[in-house]
């Protein structure tokens, strides 16, 4: 793919996700793809944060952004992107999130960097890699 065919792509999934139409934004994803998460499994549970797993459908892109939606207070979401750096069909967000936690009523921040590569317009990687503590800090009872 090209770095604008790629480009476009990753803009329109932004924008959906700005959105907040879970199925809208699934539809920007592969019906199978690599989804990963960089979370230290071993050092946080996930009882509190059920969206942070590893994916593998369009279906379970769904379920993600319902996740998120469903732990958050919406009134108190933010996101700021950075740069989006594309190199053919890879591309890379930097930003970061501001999000407040339903169950503590905690309001965290949080870098990331997504990693996501697209092919014939459908997103088929999508590795995250964010301040997992900053998150889990918010969560914890």
């Amino acid at each position: 793919m090209s770095d604008t065919g790629t480009r476009a792509a990753v803009e329109e999934l932004l924008r959906r996700i700005g959105e907040g139409d879970p199925e809208r934004i699934a539809a920007m994803y592969a019906e199978h793809s690599d989804w990963k998460l960089d979370w230290p499994e071993a050092e946080h549970g996930r009882a509190a944060t059920p969206w942070i797993r590893h994916r593998a459908t369009r279906a379970d892109a769904a379920a993600h952004f319902r996740e998120i939606a469903e732990h958050h207070v919406p009134e108190d979401v933010a996101t700021e992107v950075e740069r989006v750096l594309v190199d053919g069909a890879d591309a890379v967000v930097l930003g970061e999130i501001r999000q407040t936690a339903r169950s503590t009523g905690r309001a965290y921040r949080a870098r990331f960097a997504l990693h996501l590569t697209v092919e014939n317009g459908l997103v088929t990687r999508h590795h995250v890699y964010e301040d997992s503590l900053a998150v889990a800090q918010a969560f914890a009872p």
